[in-house]
């Protein structure tokens, strides 16, 4: 719980002032049994004998006074402790949140998001309440039960001794419920955790399930997890309960006892009546907060597993640090480079199947101004290595550089400044058309004119027709969006960015053909001066590239335009004709044009077509027939 220091500190003169408000109000109550033996042993004694009120009037606004002392300082100590009580949380949440957007990517895939969102939530409440009353309560009443005890051995003699002697199988008894309640309660919210998961992963997955008709399953799967949570909250009541009721009994038996032996102490003369009035007002006052004990050990135990779950998260380290002495590309042209590089995930074995690295000493060097298709089979590392270039991931071996510079010697900030990124999974915020667009977008790039040209370039016109246009909130991960426009909003943000490294994770592939084509004939022109990275899933994406390399075995073995390696490369020739299990056989006449290329009778003008970039159906058509036929008659014919 210490770790909750450095967070309490900026507020630590109202909490200190909280607790001595409510210090001063236990005291009043502890004052209030003097007042009554005064009373008891004096004015009322003496004004029943010589019918004289006046004295008993004085000790009964003496205790007014006490009373009203202490509600005003129970109301000044709820007014000190609330406001720091809900700063504390609110810092904690921001700074959990900035925390989780510094980690790395490999975090998040190890971490469901419903764990998440507990700790976020649901902990840092208990957090709160805890900070606001039941750590104030805990010291609160251990300084009353303390002084009241020492008040009851000093005034009240043996019965104050039998009375602290009911402290002893109590304090064995809260010793044995905290070791039990505490990992009761981590497992508890650990549970509660896991069933937030379980409707995050159902909410975003309602459409598989509906499509599936397996929203019984994940009924069933929830209400076994909601089960297991009902039963341990029910573990944590029994053991809260069977505290309670010793903290209730025991006490209680001890003033039954201190009863009968005050009673004959009073009938022999040795205390006087008020003094055992004084005794029970004492101990009734001294009861409540050991009563209430149970519940302040149950609220500082969670709190305190709150605080251990919390920190799991903020104590793991960033494996993907910004440098102590970063550097920068000041004149970026967007050569981007990859000498040697290696990678594995971390969770991958060391050793036996899987055991390789996925990447295992890329070399690739893409020009300034050039774009360069990514093709390979599938899983053969594509996407990893695409993701490598905005530093999502970290290189085990070699380096990614951009103008010359590691992307590890500059700061997260910049490097993402210089690179663009669009992925096929395209995901959108709950937010207008216009912020999701403009989202990385530097802050003299945020005009209309920028987003018209983003959208345009997109072909992503749609936006304007929608009910409220750009404006339009299109909801939690774009999902009232279809896959094709949802893609199309996501390259617009890419665009928008204006980067000088732009990485392209096969952001078409929800399209249809009419609006690909429209799409990569304005990249065509909008990627003149930016140097691009394709992966490409697709034969038709290749289109769009200058140059194609080859991924085969976690290596580039090719690199070359796309009609020089269909007429070199059998592997890649094998890749392009079975991508997504795309290739169809051509018809005839394509099959005829591919003969007469392999005879040198039309490669000239097949050559100039591809190396014009043209995109025609034709023009797909006859190079994917060029690319089939020599897979399957041999390159040397």
């Amino acid at each position: 719980m210490r770790r909750l220091v450095p967070y309490i500190r900026p507020v630590l003169p109202r909490i200190l002032a909280g607790v001595l408000c409510a210090l001063g109000a236990s005291l009043a109550a502890l004052a209030v049994p003097r007042v009554l033996q005064w009373l008891v042993n004096g004015p009322l004694t003496t004004g029943l004998a010589t019918h004289d009120e006046s004295g008993l009037w004085w000790g009964v606004g003496l205790v007014l006074l006490l009373g009203v002392a202490e509600a005003g300082l129970i109301a000044a100590r709820r007014a000190l402790i609330l406001i720091p009580g809900t700063n504390i949380e609110a810092r904690l949440r921001t700074e959990l949140f900035t925390h989780l957007q510094d980690l790395p990517v490999s975090f998040h895939d190890r971490w469901p998001g419903g764990q998440l969102l507990s700790r976020s939530m649901s902990d840092l409440g208990l957090l709160r309440r805890w900070i606001a009353f039941g750590m104030l309560t805990l010291v609160v009443s251990s300084v009353t039960i303390v002084v009241g005890i020492g008040i009851l051995v000093a005034t009240g003699g043996v019965l104050g001794l039998i009375y602290l002697a009911g402290a002893i199988p109590m304090t064995v008894m809260a010793f044995t419920f905290s070791r039990r309640f505490r990992a009761v309660s981590r497992k508890s919210q650990d549970q509660a955790g896991d069933l937030a998961t379980a409707v995050e992963e159902s909410v975003h997955g309602i459409r598989v399930l509906k499509a599936f008709g397996r929203g019984r399953d994940a009924l069933q799967s929830f209400g076994r997890q909601a089960d297991e949570l009902r039963g341990t909250e029910l573990d944590k009541a029994k053991i809260m309960s069977g505290l309670q009721a010793w903290l209730t009994a025991i006490p209680e038996l001890t003033l039954g006892v201190s009863l009968v032996v005050g009673v004959w102490m009073v009938s022999e003369g040795r205390i006087t009546v008020g003094a055992l009035v004084a005794f029970f007002a004492t101990a009734a006052v001294v009861n409540s907060p050991v009563i209430d004990l149970g519940m302040v050990l149950s609220m500082t135990l969670n709190a305190r597993t709150a605080v251990d779950r919390y920190f799991d998260v903020m104590t793991t380290p960033n494996t993907l640090p910004d440098p102590a002495a970063p550097a920068e590309v000041t004149d970026p042209h967007g050569e981007l480079a990859f000498t040697g590089v290696h990678f594995r995930y971390g969770d991958a074995p060391t050793e036996g199947p899987g055991s390789a690295d996925v990447l295992d000493g890329v070399d690739l060097v893409l020009p300034p101004g050039k774009t360069v298709a990514l093709v390979g089979l599938t899983g053969s590392g594509k996407s990893t290595l695409a993701m490598l270039v905005p530093r999502l991931y970290e290189v085990t071996g070699g380096s990614v550089t951009v103008d010359g510079v590691d992307v590890r010697d500059m700061t997260r900030e910049h490097l993402r400044s210089l690179v663009g990124v669009a992925f096929e999974d395209a995901t959108l915020f709950s937010a207008s058309v216009r912020d999701n667009v403009l989202l990385g977008a530097p802050d003299d790039a945020r005009t209309d004119a920028d987003l018209e040209r983003a959208l345009d370039v997109a072909q992503a016109g749609f936006a304007h027709e929608l009910p409220e246009g750009v404006e339009t909130t299109i909801g939690e991960e774009g999902m009232s969006l279809s896959g094709g426009q949802r893609q199309r909003i996501a390259l617009a943000r890419a665009i928008a960015a204006r980067p000088r490294v732009l990485v392209l994770d096969d952001p078409l592939s929800a399209l249809d053909v009419d609006t690909e084509a429209a799409i990569q004939a304005r990249l065509a022109t909008e990627l003149e001066e930016i140097t691009t990275l394709i992966v490409a899933h697709r034969p038709s994406t290749v289109a769009l590239a200058d140059l194609v390399a080859v991924l085969q075995d976690g290596r580039i073995t090719a690199v070359g335009p796309h009609s020089e390696l269909l007429a070199t490369n059998e592997h890649y020739r094998y890749v392009i004709s079975s991508l997504e299990g795309e290739f169809t056989p051509p018809p005839p006449d394509d099959v005829e044009v591919a003969r007469q290329v392999a005879r040198g009778e039309a490669r000239a003008v097949v050559d100039e077509a591809l190396d014009s970039g043209d995109a025609t159906p034709a023009g797909r058509n006859g190079a994917t027939a060029i690319g089939a036929w020599q897979a399957s008659e041999g390159s040397e014919r």
